[in-house]
């Protein structure tokens, strides 16, 4: 994605911008572990939603499935990833994840990571029927979004770090609790098979450190050093996430289709 104005650009794409690899709330770490629970297999037609950099492409390919398709609304990601990512029955193409136009039950493996959270709450609901509509029965969805805790958070709280994230992030993004993510499935026809919770730490040094490599990471602070507007646009996100880090974490879950 182009960046016309640092004032207004999506975080992630300004964080991309600097370097970042890794734009996930539970960091590589979560990634890895829902990637590693989904097992995609030789056997596997695989689907992805939102692909973003193809990070997690990448890791499902190394699983060799016999289809892969990955599918975002960007039309300069797809050409990006057409560029990066090669190969025999792998595809990107520009759509929508609530009407992806697939047959119904064609798919054993569907995913996506960091993509429901932006959505409004119908939103969630239409994209994760269709991932229902399009897995056989049997198959697996598998995300990894940001989740709120407490369970019994209140709902004046939520507000606050809605609104909090619209002005640092410059995108509406509406995390749920785990109960909420989970019930947000189980209404949908999906069985919950494995949850898994992260801390949300994605500017911490540590997390960077982790998610990219010391080298990686001193070359993103290089880059946000002389570049003042995406600095001053990251120095916000990153007091969003510590402001509300008691109440803000990473949830990824594997949903079997029933």
């Amino acid at each position: 994605m182009q960046i016309t104005s640092f004032k207004t650009a999506p975080g992630h794409w300004i964080l991309a911008r600097m370097g970042k690899k890794v734009l996930r709330p539970g960091g590589k770490d979560l990634t890895l572990k829902l990637m590693g629970s989904l097992c995609i297999t030789q056997q596997d037609d695989v689907v992805e939603f939102a692909p973003g950099l193809g990070f997690t492409a990448s890791l499902a390919l190394k699983g060799k499935p016999k289809s892969y398709l990955g599918i975002d609304t960007d039309e300069d990601v797809v050409k990006l990833l057409h560029r990066k990512i090669k190969g025999h029955n792998i595809c990107f193409i520009q759509g929508n994840a609530a009407n992806t136009n697939l047959p119904d039950e064609s798919k054993d493996k569907v995913f996506g990571e960091a993509m429901l959270t932006m959505q409004a709450d119908h939103r969630k609901v239409e994209i994760i029927r269709e991932a229902h509509r399009i897995l056989k029965r049997g198959g697996l969805y598998a995300i990894h979004e940001l989740g709120l805790f407490p369970g019994d958070i209140s709902e004046q709280k939520k507000a606050s770090i809605q609104r909090d994230l619209a002005l640092s992030i410059k995108v509406n993004a509406r995390p749920l609790t785990e109960h909420e993510w989970t019930e947000l499935l189980e209404k949908e026809g999906f069985g919950i098979v494995n949850t898994e919770i992260n801390p949300m730490c994605l500017l911490e040094p540590a997390r960077m450190i982790d998610d990219e490599g010391l080298f990686g990471t001193l070359k993103i602070g290089f880059n946000i050093l002389v570049t003042s507007q995406a600095r001053k646009r990251i120095v916000q996100m990153r007091s969003t996430f510590k402001k509300h880090r008691m109440h803000m974490n990473a949830i990824g879950i594997i949903a079997q289709r029933l």
